[in-house]
């Protein structure tokens, strides 16, 4: 069996992250983070990233059919560090 660890984001859970807050903030919802000039959506999404303040939760469904709840800011802490502050 593998151990799944919970404060860690897969590339795609990465992606889904910023994808779907991307969405959220073209369809209207509120922006996190303060910006001087007019971004776009998916640069917004990507601030809020950097910044650890997406509002989303992620459920990772293993292989055994059980669920696991993503800590999301402890995620994207250690995918910043392991990725040097990129996305």
């Amino acid at each position: 069996m593998v151990a799944w660890p919970s404060d860690k984001l897969t590339r795609f859970e990465t992606a889904r992250l910023v994808g779907a807050r991307s969405l959220q903030i073209a369809l209207g919802a509120p922006v996190l983070v303060k910006s001087e000039e007019a971004l776009e959506s998916i640069k917004l999404a990507k601030l809020e990233f950097k910044e650890k303040i997406i509002p989303i939760t992620v459920k990772r469904k293993l292989p055994e059919g059980t669920e696991m709840v993503i800590d999301v800011k402890k995620g994207i802490e250690n995918w910043l560090i392991d990725h040097n502050g990129e996305i």
